[in-house]
């Protein structure tokens, strides 16, 4: 029977390493979690209202996070002192944040990424089925219909940015015998659509540029995750749209109403659907389903 509770895990080791004069890496776990991933956003969330003097970048990743910080304000192992101090105060139960439910509308099995993957089949584990078929049928789904409602139907959390700028790694909030687990390309390809939904091990990605990758391919979205110029509306503050901690609702749309949003969004005219909500990790680990329905809802 399949689960219909998060199973919680243990973080036993966190390993504190410098990293040259200017930074503090600190693993929270070798493996993804969501105890892990919640647990760094915790961290360095606070680390944030604690607003050291010092302290000149915080990233939290998957299962760990980097402090960049001035040497000569903050020593090293007064850092790691506070670092230690936050890993034991934190609960995960009684913790919640702010954060944002956002709607990123999907055009699977489009002809874009499709004519990408299709171009480099010899690099792929399965030459002879698309990228969605060979998802599908190693997930044990009956139709890449029924594959893309899995992915669709259930929200993804933001769990780390980076490889390029705006790039968002997700993990779908669902017990682990229910997540989606595929592997990346057995050589890269040379080329990806910008905007491309790829999806490699546990986590969706969207491609903000065009450019090499090694996931597969699922769909393309009208909408962007990036602009350098911060131009279009919902880049007024930053030149990434997606954030650590947001909740993304990937929405399946048709080729007509994918090409009426990219008018939009080239014309500057596009407003991203979403709402600030509270995140409460106790209540998504005791009822995930019901809880990932009551944040989509204020969606709607």
């Amino acid at each position: 029977m399949p689960a219909t509770t998060i199973g919680r895990t243990e973080l036993t080791d966190v390993r504190y390493e410098h990293g040259g004069d200017d930074h503090v890496f600190v693993e929270l776990a070798e493996e993804m979690s969501f105890d892990a991933n919640f647990r760094a956003m915790a961290i360095t969330q606070q680390i944030r209202e604690r607003d050291l003097d010092g302290v000149n970048e915080i990233c939290p990743a998957n299962a760990s996070y980097l402090i960049q910080f001035d040497p000569e304000t903050l020593r090293p192992d007064a850092l790691i002192e506070e670092l230690r101090d936050l890993e034991e105060s934190v609960e995960l139960t009684e913790y919640r944040w702010d954060t944002r439910v956002v709607e990123i509308p999907v055009l699977y099995e489009d002809p874009w990424t499709e004519e990408a993957l299709m171009d480099f089949r010899e690099r792929h584990q399965d030459p002879d089925s698309t990228d969605l078929e060979y998802s599908a049928r190693i997930n044990g789904y009956e139709s890449v219909a029924a594959f893309i409602e899995a992915h669709a139907g259930q929200p993804h959390m933001v769990t780390m940015m980076g490889f390029v700028p705006g790039l968002p790694f997700a993990f779908q909030m669902v017990p682990r015998d229910r997540q989606i687990e595929v592997p990346k390309y057995v050589a890269p390809r040379t080329h990806t659509p910008s905007r491309a939904i790829g999806y490699g091990g546990a986590f969706t990605a969207i491609y903000p540029v065009p450019g090499a990758g090694g996931y597969q391919l699922f769909g393309r979205t009208p909408v962007e995750v990036l602009d350098v110029k911060q131009e279009l509306p919902g880049f007024e503050d930053s030149l990434v749209f997606l954030n650590p901690g947001d909740i993304i609702k990937f929405r399946q749309i048709d080729r007509e109403e994918y090409d009426a949003i990219r008018e939009r969004v080239e014309a500057g005219t596009y407003e991203y659907t979403y709402e600030q909500t509270e995140f409460v990790p106790g209540e998504f680990f005791e009822r995930p389903y019901e809880y990932n329905d009551e944040l989509v809802e204020a969606l709607e």
